[in-house]
C-alpha cells in the first residue's frame, strides 16, 4: 500500500505547489495554466487529441518495431564476429552521436515527408539503445556455459542461438524499455520536423506547432499530457513483454515466486 501512497502524496504536493505558484505569482493562464484548466482544454480538444494520438502511435509503433527487429539482427552480427564488431560498431556510435535534427533534410529527401519520414526518425532515435544493450548481453554470456557448449562440440550457430541469445534476452528487453520511452518522443519530433497534416494525418507534433502558434497554452499542456500517456502505454506494453519472457526463469522475478 505504501508503494501506492507515496507517489499519490508527492503528486498531490506537486499540484498544490503548482496552484500556489499560480495564485501568488499572478501569472495568467496563457503563461502558466492550472491543472484544472489543462484538463478542461483536454476535454474541449479531445477529438483532435485522440485522432492526433492515434496518428502518432502509428508512426511510433512502426519505428519501434523496425528498431527492435533491425537492432536484434544487427546485434547478432556484432556478437557473432569480433571483426565485424570492430569494423561496424565505431560507425554506429558516430551515427548515434549525430543529432537527428541535422539529418532531417536528408530524411525528407530520401524517405519523404509524412509517415515514412516520421518512421525513419523514430527508428534512428530508438535503434541504438537496443543494439548497445543486446550486443553487451551477447558478449556477457557466462563463460562456463560457453566452455560447456564448446566441450560438447556445439557449432557457432548453436552457441549463439541456444546459449547467447537466451542469455542476452534481459539485455535486449532492457534496450526495448529504453526504446519504448524514446519512440513516442521520436515520432512527435518527426511530426514536428518532417510531418504534415494532409488528409487529417497530423499527429501530436503537428498539434504542438498548431497550439503554439495560436498561443493556446492550456491545450499545449494537454498535448504534452497526452504524449506522456502514450509513452506510458508503450512502456507498459514492454514491461508486460518483459514479464512474459523472463518471469519463469530469470533471477529478477525470483522473489515473486515465494
Amino acid at each position: 500500500m505504501r508503494l501506492w501512497l507515496l507517489p499519490v502524496a508527492s503528486g498531490a504536493l506537486f499540484i498544490a505547489l503548482w496552484y500556489g505558484v499560480r495564485v501568488y505569482s499572478g501569472l495568467q493562464s496563457w503563461i502558466l495554466p492550472t491543472p484544472l484548466e489543462i484538463m478542461e482544454a483536454a476535454w474541449r480538444e479531445r477529438t483532435r487529441l485522440l485522432m492526433a494520438a492515434g496518428n502518432t502511435a502509428l508512426g511510433a509503433l512502426a519505428g519501434f518495431l523496425l528498431a527492435g527487429s533491425l537492432g536484434f539482427l544487427t546485434s547478432l552480427l556484432l556478437g557473432a564476429s569480433q571483426s565485424l564488431r570492430a569494423s561496424l560498431y565505431p560507425w554506429l556510435l558516430v551515427l548515434q552521436m549525430t543529432p537527428v535534427i541535422v539529418l532531417t533534410p536528408i530524411i525528407v529527401l530520401w524517405a519523404g515527408p509524412g509517415l515514412p519520414g516520421i518512421i525513419t526518425v523514430t527508428w534512428l532515435i530508438s535503434y541504438f539503445p537496443i543494439v548497445a544493450n543486446m550486443t553487451q548481453g551477447l558478449l556477457s554470456t557466462d563463460l562456463n556455459l560457453v566452455a560447456l557448449f564448446r566441450m560438447g562440440n556445439a557449432s557457432r550457430l548453436q552457441e549463439i542461438l541456444l546459449l547467447r541469445v537466451p542469455s542476452a534476452m534481459p539485455y535486449y528487453l532492457a534496450g526495448l524499455r529504453i526504446a519504448a520511452t524514446l519512440a513516442p518522443i521520436g515520432a512527435i519530433f518527426g511530426e514536428y520536423m518532417v510531418g504534415n497534416s494532409a488528409g487529417g494525418t497530423g499527429g501530436l507534433g503537428f498539434l504542438v506547432y498548431s497550439y503554439n502558434t495560436q498561443i493556446k497554452i492550456p491545450a499545449l499542456f494537454a498535448t504534452a499530457l497526452t504524449s506522456c500517456l502514450l509513452g506510458f502505454i508503450f512502456v507498459a506494453a514492454v514491461a508486460l513483454l518483459n514479464w512474459a519472457v523472463l518471469h519463469k526463469w530469470h533471477d529478477s522475478f525470483e522473489r515473486h515466486d515465494h
